[in-house]
């Protein structure tokens, strides 16, 4: 397998987490969102929507989309388990996912946030509102779902689907300047993550393409 990905990608994040947590070995290509590689003609052939990240596996086309990703590595690799056993919980585990996959992430990203500054002409502070509204708000909901499905992880006493969303979501609220402080019990889950072997592994510090401070 080949992940093509860039080291500050929440997207890219997710599938290092569950790649980390099968443990399984990859071949890495960094593909530079701040230079655009994601629509070099080479890159599209591979991801036609020029998102990051996008797995190169033997037996077909290369898979996109993270979620999709994840899934198809659970179904093909399925242990350790990233869905819980029962359907309820499953759908626990699904729905904190797409809050953040679909609520809070596609709202900061980089495009997003280069159309506001440049074609909606926002300035920082308007940014910054977006982002505490739309990103901040999503969150929001994820601590009260986790009210009702957490354990030492989001669904229950294992990592699952949710937790590989909740950490890259994190990083980027800190980066963003999302205030998280208010959300106890993500921030307890999110702690726990950061210490196990898989998530500090997938960490984008921890990547040959991370920039160094």
């Amino acid at each position: 397998m080949k992940l093509f990905g860039y080291w500050r990608s929440g997207a890219t994040y997710r599938v290092r987490i569950a790649l980390a947590l099968k443990g399984l070995d990859y071949d890495y290509e960094p593909v530079n969102l701040l230079k655009g590689e994601q629509q070099e003609p080479a890159y599209l052939e591979k991801n036609p929507q020029g998102l990051l990240p996008a797995l190169v596996v033997d037996d077909g086309p290369p898979l996109t989309q993270s979620l999709a990703i994840i899934e198809w590595l659970d179904e093909t690799r399925p242990e350790p388990p990233l869905l819980p056993k029962s359907a309820r919980k499953r759908a626990e585990a699904r729905a904190i996912a797409d809050v953040i996959a679909c609520e809070a992430q596609p709202l900061q990203n980089l495009r997003i946030q280069k159309y506001l500054r440049h074609e909606a002409k926002f300035d920082e502070a308007g940014v910054k509102a977006w982002l505490e509204t739309f990103v901040g708000g999503a969150l929001a909901v994820v601590e009260k779902l986790l009210g009702r499905s957490a354990g030492r992880f989001c669904v229950g006493d294992a990592p699952t689907i949710a937790d590989i969303c909740l950490v890259p979501q994190v990083y980027a609220a800190a980066r963003f300047g999302v205030d998280v402080s208010k959300y106890p019990r993500l921030a307890e889950i999110n702690a726990r993550c950061l210490a196990h072997p898989a998530f500090e592994k997938a960490h984008p510090d921890n990547q040959p393409d991370a920039v160094k401070a």
